[in-house]
């Protein structure tokens, strides 16, 4: 049996290396890590040394870092995954320029002619108030059904191509360069803890699209066996809350009056549309304040290990997808 030196957290070995499936043909896998919550604390307590702590001293350390953006220490920490996405998801989650990156290059190796296509629930017309997004109720059936004949017609004629052109020994980095942006490219992504969980604090977001979001549900699930302590933490003060500007801070510091000797606030008045417009407050800000204040459910995004594939499995499926032109 191998040993380790190495810290390990059994939650997270539990699921290294597993294959968990997103949207139609994407996965995310946990192929390694390095570092705990234990770590986070041991950068931020160097001066301490080692000792014995309890799970209680550390989880408010942790939250404490968080609370208060000292970020360093979760820079020691590292997860590395293995992920498989569409290429219009990926060009989107590659801005994020903090992560060592290696992504499967089609010059060198043949592209599994697998495309995303988006369920029904999925497909909507263009947001009215978000030119990047689109409207929460799904578009008619019969729209949705001819998009679905125009993107296979265009799919199918792509991976002829693609196929063709390989078949006359094109060379692929030229084969591959009509190949539509629903196609399914993979890479290796290292990051560390600071810029995953700033990462995830946009993807998960409801303004993100849908589809990134899938894969930031997964990759929060993933962290959540890694460094739980930084998980809860990344949670109760990035996802499920908030940051006000001066002119919000100043409606809420009208309508609420503090009491320190007591420890308690009081709240009195109302703040109407025009007290919002004089605090300075575009009538976007003013929707985007409303839904700050707005009741939200924590999330959920613990791993359904019934869905985790191995890597093999996830292997073999895409091999079946790698044209096998004949010359």
């Amino acid at each position: 049996m191998e040993t380790t030196r190495r810290p390990t957290v059994p939650a997270a070995e539990e699921i290294l290396g597993g294959y968990f499936p997103v949207l139609d043909h994407g996965f995310v896998a946990l192929v390694d890590y390095m570092g705990s919550d234990a770590d986070v604390e041991a950068a931020a307590r160097v001066s301490y040394g080692a000792g014995t702590r309890r799970v209680s001293q550390t989880r408010g350390l942790v939250r404490y870092l968080r609370r208060h953006a000292h970020t360093t220490p979760s820079e020691m920490v590292e997860l590395k995954f293995h992920c498989s996405m569409p290429m219009f998801v990926a060009r989107q989650w590659i801005r994020h320029r903090t992560a060592s990156v290696n992504e499967l290059s089609a010059r060198y190796s043949l592209l599994p002619l697998l495309f995303y296509k988006p369920d029904h629930e999925q497909f909507a017309y263009q947001s009215r108030l978000n030119n990047q997004g689109r409207e929460a109720d799904p578009a008619p059936g019969d729209l949705y059904r001819s998009a679905i004949d125009q993107w296979e017609r265009l799919r199918n004629n792509a991976a002829h191509a693609y196929d063709w052109l390989l078949s006359e020994d094109v060379a692929r980095e030229l084969a591959r360069i009509d190949l539509p942006l629903s196609t399914y490219t993979q890479w290796y992504w290292k990051i560390d803890l600071h810029n995953l969980l700033h990462f995830l604090r946009l993807r998960v977001d409801s303004h993100a699209q849908w589809e990134i979001q899938e894969y930031g549900r997964v990759m929060a699930g993933m962290l959540q066996r890694v460094a739980p302590l930084s998980y809860e933490a990344w949670v109760d003060y990035e996802v499920l809350g908030a940051r006000l500007s001066a002119g919000e801070l100043g409606v809420l510091r009208s309508l609420l009056r503090p009491d320190a000797e007591s420890e308690s606030i009081h709240a009195d008045g109302v703040a109407t549309k025009e007290n919002l417009r004089e605090a300075g407050l575009a009538p976007r800000e003013i929707r985007e304040l409303l839904d700050k204040l707005s009741p939200v459910e924590r999330p959920d995004f613990t791993l359904d290990l019934s869905q985790m594939k191995s890597a093999e499995e996830m292997s073999g499926k895409m091999a079946e997808a790698v044209p096998e032109p004949t010359a």
